[in-house]
């Protein structure tokens, strides 16, 4: 009993109380940088629009940062809650499906609306091809930051904890990418852009389980 004793105090001797709101500065410290980062990565590839005081007067333009940031607080919110031994995604995926569904509801009354020669510039816009890409490009600060601040913390479901971290940093890398992006189309918003946040989820589902791990 004595032996077992002494194991413990060997092992706790040496431990020091975590300063309280370490996890939230080291949030801070690591994804606002990060976005900063993203921000200027996306102004030395692409630039702003040229037409931005136009662009900032069309609901289309607010509809899409709103998608995307909506997004990303509510991810970022569940990595918070992940990110603990005993944490959960808690609605996440519900109320991800709610924010999904509301813009799909826009796009298609977008296309209600529309006339019928114009759908292949709403659905496929000229850069459907390489929108999830650069997405995808301009999320990886924000996926790094995101898997630096969880080797500091304790998460148990790895792939759903890369997973969500990978669709925070996705959709965060879609928000700094709608600065520049001229398409107008909400269905093309809608298949697209969440093609390259998806994107960027499965990388973060397939390195949580390697990377994540304490």
């Amino acid at each position: 009993m004595r032996e077992t004793e002494d194991v413990i105090d060997s092992l706790v001797r040496d431990l020091k109380p975590v300063p309280r709101h370490a996890l939230e500065r080291r949030f801070a410290l690591a994804i606002l940088p990060a976005l900063a980062v993203s921000l200027l990565l996306m102004l030395i590839v692409l630039g702003l629009r040229t037409d931005m005081a136009q662009a900032l007067m069309l609901p289309v333009f607010w509809i899409k940062s709103a998608y995307n940031a909506l997004l990303a607080i509510a991810a970022f919110a569940a990595v918070y809650r992940l990110s603990r031994p005993d944490g959960s995604e808690g609605h996440f995926f519900g109320i991800a499906a709610a924010i999904i569904l509301a813009l799909a509801v826009m796009a298609v009354i977008q296309l209600a609306l529309s006339p019928t020669a114009s759908y292949p510039v709403l659905v496929l816009g000229s850069s459907a091809l390489h929108c999830p890409l650069l997405i995808f490009t301009f999320a990886m600060p924000i996926l790094i930051a995101n898997t630096w601040v969880l080797r500091g913390g304790a998460p148990s479901n790895l792939g759903i904890t890369g997973f969500i971290a990978g669709i925070a940093a996705g959709a965060s890398g879609a928000w700094v990418y709608s600065w520049f992006c001229t398409e107008n189309g909400l269905p093309f918003v809608t298949l697209w852009y969440s093609l390259g946040i998806l994107l960027t989820g499965a990388i973060g589902a397939l390195l949580g389980p390697r990377l994540l791990r304490w």
